[in-house]
């Protein structure tokens, strides 16, 4: 018989199909409520507290049985989740956006055993006491968007939790005492010396806690004065600051000096350009012989500096 005629073995179905899986395994895993939102009232006399937040929860289990059998047995529903957000507002109050993020990490693994780790993100809304002739009012907050409040808790069972607070969309100007001078100069160079320039930046800063035995409002608080107040410098006469890089790294420097509870601390500073008009272009109109200038806003392109700085690990030698 002609080999070339002879019938082809065909491989089993099965084996074919066998053979085209493709082998996986989960890295991660993870499934919560998002944007949560609550808004805590506490009621000490005449005088009420107010915290407005949204939370968001995840929760990892010890199996993935849910993926890959669908078996639904183990799973904390999204619903519950959202649910047990406002049963622990409601019977531990909220002392703070962390504190409260600590809480709920504390509550999904001691309730059920077979989850084991929890996420927990909560941004604040900035809301202040209203102040009315000089005096704060007892009932009456104004929302004042002065800086972003966010937070973030992640604990894995049988270890500590891992938290950091983070403070974002704060816009602040100084008109002056602000250089950039003596860079790189190349072909591509067109930007000249700066001896005195408007400094405006948008703070995000992000930092790392050490221990969970915080007062995290004054940690808040605290951080945000320290930004502020290097950045200014003192009210009558101000701060030199020769470089965004330099400001960024004293502000670092400030706030693990004077706040041991924090072990990191990540700052981004764009810098949003004022330009300055070139008047000159306009021989025939008489301008005033004075300080006063006008600025061209622009918030794009600008620059971006950030670094995370960290406190220095001793050696062991």
């Amino acid at each position: 018989m002609d080999p070339r005629r002879l019938p082809l073995k065909r491989k089993s179905c099965v084996a074919m199909a066998s053979e085209s899986v493709v082998q996986t395994e989960f890295v991660f895993t993870g499934y919560g409520k998002n944007y949560v939102k609550l808004l805590y009232l506490r009621r000490d006399g005449d005088i009420h507290f107010v915290k407005e937040l949204e939370v968001s929860t995840e929760l990892t289990l010890n199996n993935v049985k849910d993926y890959t059998h669908g078996d639904n047995s183990d799973i904390i529903a999204t619903d519950s989740q959202k649910n047990t957000v406002y049963v622990l507002a409601r019977q531990h109050g909220v002392q703070s956006a962390e504190r409260f993020a600590l809480l709920l990490c504390d509550h999904f693994l001691r309730k059920y055993r077979h989850v084991m780790k929890v996420r927990v993100h909560i941004e604040e809304a900035p809301w202040k006491r209203m102040e009315i002739g000089g005096q704060q009012h007892v009932h009456a907050f104004l929302f004042s968007h002065e800086a972003k409040h966010v937070c973030e808790v992640n604990q894995v069972r049988d270890e500590k939790p891992l938290i950091w607070t983070a403070l974002s969309e704060m816009r602040v100007m100084k008109t002056t005492q602000s250089a950039f001078k003596n860079f790189v100069s190349d072909e591509f160079r067109t930007l000249p010396d700066a001896d005195d320039r408007l400094f405006c930046t948008v703070v995000q800063c992000k930092w790392w806690y050490n221990t969970s035995a915080v007062n995290f409002e004054r940690a808040w608080e605290g951080v945000k004065s320290t930004i502020l107040e290097t950045f200014a410098g003192p009210p009558d006469r101000g701060e030199y600051s020769p470089s965004v890089q330099n400001t960024l790294y004293l502000t670092a420097q400030n706030i693990l000096e004077k706040m041991p509870e924090v072990e990191k601390v990540y700052i981004n500073l764009p810098n949003v350009h004022y330009f300055g008009i070139d008047f000159n272009r306009f021989p025939k109109i008489d301008f005033r012989k004075n300080d006063d200038n006008v600025y061209m806003p622009t918030d794009k392109p600008s620059g971006n500096i950030n670094a995370t700085i960290a406190r220095k690990t001793k050696s062991r030698l």
